[in-house]
């Protein structure tokens, strides 16, 4: 059966070079009447006066040039995976590079007939409205990605630790458009159990099969490099189904940031800097801890108030504070904190509820729990019940923002690789938080805490904490 032609993205590089050359002659015009019109800065002699119809041959010249300066840069090519901060380094360095050329030929072509100051003018211009372009084209992916346009259907061959980091990375980051259909892996266990929304497809033998019926653009390899035969096959199959294939380097089985590279009068040493986070950022994240989580204490003082008196007078008979262990940074245990939002025999029958359990692996979640009460689904809405936990971030039991922290059974039923979730101090509010809440699989769940184990920041963490304030007062995935 011939499979269905999919809405692809192609047409958008052509676009941004229309558009690029549209900005750059904008620029190039801006500058002029900056120069000439409006005079900024400096004045402009009568007698230097020149018309714009002089500089439309140059202002050719310099949109050639600097498209094909952004073309060395990269910036036509494929913007899957590039970082903001890589188009405004492309743009800049670009820019620079084309109007070097341009004024070289132009002072020695008419110098004393042009302004110097024009092509100033028109640099910080070009350089401003392409940074912009490229913020309006990064929302613009974003949108199309998220439904379904421009989106790589991607098959991962191989389910071990490379091939989850590759999973943590398309789970974490959305706007790549990466659809991961599933994965095949030899190993009986990996290659027959899901992964979250990730399909297990069976062994790596079935790929031709999975070639002719599935959408596929690209094959992505994460097989360890002692099957280097294996790979070599799977490539040629890619090749021969007309799919592309890539191999993720199999380096020690780590991203290529831990990896250090030296030299020994020429031989190279390749070692591993430790992967452990700089002190200083431990430092500023502890002070922003405790400095927020006492802010929202004083300023929430009233709100938890008239909490406590709402749970009193909706169920009177439990206490106003529910208090669980967790299980914390490197499996330490301590007391979590929270509004009760259940009645006081909830734990009792807890047992009887299993078969309306609605989460996957060890997690238990109704979406209806029939033990809530009616303030404490209001209070589990909107995360009011969480509020306590500004406590434990103060005691540093937790941060504000981390892995959740789990309960000791939930622990107990851990596979070996998601332990690594708790080499962190766990937080209020987290990734998976801002990625779907409740909606999310266990094993999304673990991919995207892993992922920020991973990739910690103190940026990374603000831009939690930012996108963490829309889900609440929305409520979405909470329950």
């Amino acid at each position: 059966m011939p499979k269905l032609k999919r809405p692809s993205l192609q047409w958008l590089r052509y676009v941004l070079v229309l558009s690029d050359i549209v900005l750059v002659n904008v620029a190039f015009g801006l500058a002029y009447i900056i120069r000439y019109r409006l005079q900024w800065f400096r004045g402009v002699d009568p007698a230097y006066y020149t018309d714009f119809t002089a500089y439309v041959p140059f202002a050719a010249l310099l949109t050639v040039l600097l498209i094909a300066a952004y073309a060395v840069e990269g910036l036509y090519g494929d913007q899957r995976g590039r970082r903001f901060w890589d188009d405004v380094y492309g743009i800049v360095n670009g820019t620079t590079t084309g109007l070097g050329i341009t004024i070289i030929i132009v002072f020695f072509w008419r110098p004393l007939f042009y302004s110097r100051l024009i092509f100033a003018y028109t640099a910080v211009l070009v350089v401003a409205l392409l940074v912009l372009e490229r913020m309006l084209l990064r929302w613009v992916l974003r949108y199309l990605r998220r439904r379904g346009i421009g989106v790589s259907r991607v098959v991962l061959v191989g389910a071990g630790e490379l091939g989850r980091l590759v999973m943590r990375n398309v789970v974490a980051n959305p706007d790549l458009g990466y659809e991961i259909i599933g994965f095949l892996d030899d190993n009986p266990t990996k290659g027959t159990t899901d992964i979250g929304r990730f399909r297990a497809l069976g062994g790596v033998d079935r790929l031709g099969e999975i070639l002719e019926r599935e959408d596929v653009d690209e094959v992505i390899i994460t097989l360890p490099w002692q099957y280097y035969r294996r790979i070599m096959r799977v490539m040629t199959l890619a090749e021969r189904a007309g799919v592309r294939a890539r191999v993720v380097p199999d380096l020690f089985q780590l991203r290529l940031g831990r990896v250090e590279v030296s030299t020994l009068k020429g031989i190279p040493l390749i070692g591993l800097r430790e992967a452990v986070f700089p002190r200083h950022h431990l430092l500023v994240k502890r002070a922003m801890d405790l400095i927020l989580s006492s802010a929202a204490l004083v300023l929430l003082l009233p709100v938890m108030a008239l909490i406590a008196i709402a749970i009193k007078v909706d169920s009177p008979q439990g206490p106003v504070l529910f208090r669980q262990v967790r299980v914390g940074k490197n499996g330490r245990r301590f007391y979590l904190y929270k509004f009760r939002s259940m009645i006081p025999e909830a734990e009792l029958i807890k047992k009887d509820l299993q078969n309306l359990n609605e989460a996957d692996g060890p997690l238990f979640k109704i979406r209806n729990d029939p033990r809530l009460t009616r303030v404490g689904r209001f209070l589990r809405r909107f995360s009011l019940d969480e509020l306590p936990q500004f406590v434990n971030v103060l005691r540093g039991e937790m941060s504000l923002v981390g892995p959740r922290p789990a309960l000791p059974e939930e622990v107990a039923q851990y596979a070996p690789w998601h332990h690594k979730r708790l080499t962190v101090t766990p937080g209020i509010t987290g990734l998976w938080q801002i990625s779907g809440r409740s909606d999310l699989s266990f094993d999304e769940m673990m991919l995207l805490d892993i992922y920020y184990v991973e990739n910690w920041s103190l940026l990374l963490d603000i831009r939690i904490l930012l996108l963490t304030i829309p889900k609440v007062i929305l409520g979405e995935g909470a329950y």
